[in-house]
């Protein structure tokens, strides 16, 4: 796993109801990124993700903006060794 990362992002802003979950599944997807995105109970999105470290940053990167609706006004991230065990990229609740 040499060049692979994990990070575990809390995204907050205007989040929620603008698709963000879905186009965060099509942007990790297309960056062959695996790991999860789920809403949380007090309105920001969490996303835990792995792969290449170029291919985290570049979603990262994606994820500071969102999709169009969305407003973005802060981002916690914390970096950690991958894990594995994630095949894909989904939506979880």
């Amino acid at each position: 796993m040499i060049g692979q990362k994990r990070a575990h992002l809390r995204i907050s802003g205007i989040v929620q109801g603008v698709c963000f979950r879905w186009e965060t599944t099509r942007s990790a997807r297309a960056l062959g990124v695996t790991g999860w995105v789920r809403n949380r109970s007090d309105g920001s999105v969490e996303v835990v993700c792995e792969g290449d470290r170029a291919n985290v940053e570049a979603f990262i990167d994606w994820c500071r903006k969102g999709p169009q609706m969305a407003r973005v006004d802060a981002i916690q991230l914390e970096w950690g060794s991958p894990l594995g065990g994630f095949e894909a990229f989904e939506v979880i609740r």
